[in-house]
C-alpha cells in the first residue's frame, strides 16, 4: 500500500510539472509586443549613402516620396489603385517597419481580444515624442481563405479599424495614418495560407528624417 501511495504521488508530481511547463510554453508563445519593441523598430535609422550618391540625390528622393505620400494622405483606403498599393509596398520595404501579429476574429475586422494589448502598445509608441511628425502606413492583411475581392475589402476594413482605434484612443491625427489593404496577396506563411498568422497588420514609419535630426 505504501509503495502504491509513493508511486501515485510521484505520478501526480510529474503530471503537475508537465502542466506547468505547458502553461509556460503558452505564455512564451504570446505574440503581443511591447511599446519599447515597437519604438525600436520604427525609429528612423541613420542614412547611409553610396559613393555616387550625395545630399542632392537624397533630397530629390525624399521630395519624390513626400509628393507621393501627399497624394494618398486623407484618401479612402478603398480608393487606392493597385499601382498605388504596390508603390506604397515598395517604399515601405526601405523604411523602418514592424510586422505586428494583430489578430482579428475570423471573417471579421474586429480586433481579437488576445491582440488588444498589442494595439494599445502601438498607440503608445506612435504617440511617443520621438516619432512626432512621422507619417505611418497601416497595412492590413488577410489569410488565403475566400475570394480575392472579398479579402481585399476585408484587409482594408482591418486597416481602417486600427486607424480608428488609434485616432479615438490615442489622439493621433488621421492625416498621419495612411491605410492600405493587401488582401491575401502578401501572406506571411505561404505554405499555410489559412493560418491565423496571416491575419495581421504591418506598420511602417514613412518619415524620411534620420535619427540624428
Amino acid at each position: 500500500m505504501t509503495r502504491f501511495v509513493k508511486f501515485f504521488g510521484l505520478k501526480a508530481i510529474t503530471l503537475s510539472a508537465a502542466l506547468s511547463m505547458t502553461a509556460g510554453l503558452a505564455l512564451a508563445g504570446d505574440n503581443n509586443v511591447s511599446t519599447g519593441q515597437i519604438l525600436d523598430a520604427l525609429k528612423p535609422k541613420p542614412a547611409t549613402r553610396g559613393l555616387s550618391a550625395g545630399p542632392q540625390a537624397d533630397s530629390a528622393v525624399q521630395a519624390k516620396e513626400s509628393t507621393f505620400l501627399n497624394t494618398v494622405r486623407n484618401r479612402s483606403t478603398r480608393s487606392l489603385s493597385t499601382g498605388e498599393r504596390d508603390q506604397i509596398a515598395e517604399l515601405a520595404a526601405t523604411k523602418p517597419n514592424i510586422d505586428l501579429e494583430i489578430q482579428f476574429d475570423y471573417n471579421s475586422a474586429n480586433i481579437a481580444k488576445t491582440s488588444v494589448s498589442s494595439v494599445q502598445a502601438l498607440g503608445k509608441a506612435l504617440s511617443d515624442p520621438s516619432l512626432k511628425g512621422s507619417t505611418f502606413v497601416v497595412a492590413g492583411h488577410t489569410d488565403a481563405v475566400g475570394g480575392e475581392e472579398y479579402n481585399q475589402g476585408l484587409s482594408e476594413r482591418r486597416a481602417d479599424t486600427i486607424k480608428t482605434y488609434l485616432v479615438q484612443n490615442y489622439g493621433l491625427t488621421g492625416t498621419d495614418l495612411v491605410t492600405v489593404g493587401y488582401g491575401k496577396t502578401k501572406l506571411k506563411d505561404t505554405a499555410n495560407g489559412a493560418d491565423p498568422i496571416n491575419r495581421r497588420v504591418q506598420v511602417v514609419n514613412m518619415d524620411t528624417k534620420t535619427a540624428s535630426k
